[in-house]
């Protein structure tokens, strides 16, 4: 039924000069344009998962990879691009107005005129013939009304580019922090295994203790416990590093690609950039600042659009005809030139004006709102930033007194001067000191890339990267 529908629209809307079959704007490519069903997931192989020329198994991934492949992939920036297209095909169906319009029409029709035949007292009944009527007609100036519609046009297609850099922008934003996501749970799954490890030592040597008779059982199953629970928490910190990959590679639009080596470790990348240079550097480069201006530009346009549905059209039009009332017994034509004014309807034109001034000032006001949200966008991820840079040294110094407690406490017990809960409590400090401080390296990272959203630019890095490692 709907290809029936599809079929019927065509044939209204569209003169195909000396159509001779069906086949005819009846025939879609399903290569080009697939049903949806085809479009949904199908049952993925193993040979799927490798991307060629990019991405294969076992390669090492790094941040630059992962951006590459996301511009590449991201379904996002495919749905930008083609918004894009598509405003620049509309600008050239402004232009078809200049554009002349043929078409073609046959038919056969059985005629009984009823006045007639009532005045000559008699039936006048005949076939009347339609072998062929092409006309052509050619639209010569129409006082610039085309001519603003293009612009209009233009300024959407100018629009939808800036939309495509805010869309690309933003992607490279969500690659960044999900690749820093992914780093941190590299960096909590090696916290938690270290936790393991520790706790091992700390159950081997109570065992030692317990079999020698210096300590209580108790101090062996306080042990069993501790290293029970640091072996859960290794397990969702390695089911954490498996759902960092899942969300990176969601963003990056391959979302059935193997796991891979990630060679980079959490580093911090200085920023020397004042706020006063940010807000500078995001008037010239944040697309959604241009996309504004654009937009107030568009409703400007179409205000002075609106003001000419008074305009008359010129045109030429021309038509032959071959028929009558045998097949092929005669044939006409005509041509001509007109000017054609509009229907006019005062009351509906003037509050076509009135709408578009009215939006006109709706995009003079979302263009200062989205000043404003940038502004308080840039205030947010540069304060976030020195936050988190501040709170660096304070962290790093906290890993260096938990662990110094905890050699002491382990130090103290192995020669027995210590207890289990002592040398749980301070395993514990040392293991939460270290997730501090690479959760704030990670925010840190994270806040970092969130600044380069917000200016629309990548900071470029004059230092070299300083990577705080914990001791």
């Amino acid at each position: 039924m709907a290809k029936k529908l599809l079929v019927l629209f065509l044939i209204l809307n569209m003169f195909i000069p000396f159509a001779t079959g069906d086949e005819i704007g009846n025939v879609i490519n399903q290569n080009e344009f697939p049903a949806g069903e085809k479009v949904l997931p199908a049952e993925m192989k193993e040979s799927d998962f490798v991307i060629s020329g990019s991405v294969e198994k076992n390669i090492d991934m790094t941040l630059e990879n992962c951006i590459q492949i996301a511009l590449g992939n991201n379904p996002q920036i495919t749905m930008a691009i083609n918004d894009t297209l598509a405003a620049d095909a509309r600008i050239k169906q402004v232009w078809s107005n200049y554009f002349p319009t043929i078409s073609w029409q046959t038919g056969y029709t059985r005629i009984r005129q009823l006045q007639l035949s009532d005045a000559i007292r008699e039936n006048l009944e005949y076939d009347y013939y339609l072998l062929g009527q092409i006309s052509l007609q050619q639209m010569l100036y129409d006082f610039g009304v085309t001519q603003n519609q293009a612009t209009v046009r233009k300024l959407d297609y100018k629009a939808y580019k800036k939309s495509f850099e805010a869309t690309v922008n933003d992607v490279i934003f969500q690659t960044k922090d999900a690749y820093y996501n992914l780093l941190y749970a590299y960096e909590y799954k090696r916290v938690a295994q270290d936790t393991v490890d520790k706790y091992q030592l700390f159950y081997n040597q109570a065992k030692a203790f317990y079999q020698s008779g210096m300590n209580p059982k108790v101090d062996v199953t306080i042990a069993e416990t501790n290293l029970s629970n640091a072996k859960l928490n290794l397990i969702q910190a390695d089911n954490s590093v498996s759902l960092a990959i899942a969300k990176l590679n969601n963003v990056m639009g391959v979302p059935y690609m193997e796991k891979y080596d990630v060679p980079e470790r959490l580093q911090f990348k200085p920023v020397n950039l004042t706020f006063e240079q940010a807000i500078d550097i995001a008037r010239e480069s944040r697309p959604e600042l241009k996309m504004a201006e654009l937009k107030v530009e568009e409703a400007h346009q179409t205000v002075k659009l609106a003001k000419k549905s008074y305009f008359p059209t010129i045109s030429v039009e021309g038509q032959y005809q071959r028929g009558g009332r045998h097949i092929n017994s005669n044939y006409g034509f005509n041509a001509g030139a007109y000017l054609t004014f509009p229907a006019i309807n005062g009351m509906l034109i003037r509050n076509e004006i009135k709408e578009a001034k009215y939006l006109y000032d709706k995009e003079l006001a979302n263009a200062k709102n989205t000043q404003n949200a940038i502004y308080l966008e840039i205030q947010n991820a540069y304060l976030k930033l020195e936050e988190k840079r501040n709170q660096l040294p304070v962290t790093i110094l906290q890993v260096k007194q938990a662990k110094e407690n905890y050699e002491l406490s382990y130090g103290r017990y192995r020669v027995g001067e210590g207890n289990p809960t002592e040398l749980k409590d301070a395993e514990n400090t040392y293991e939460q000191a270290q997730l501090n401080y690479y959760t704030a390296l990670y925010q840190y990272n994270s806040a970092r890339a969130q600044l380069e959203k917000a200016i629309g630019k990548n900071i470029s890095d004059t230092d070299e990267f300083i990577e705080f490692t914990s001791p």
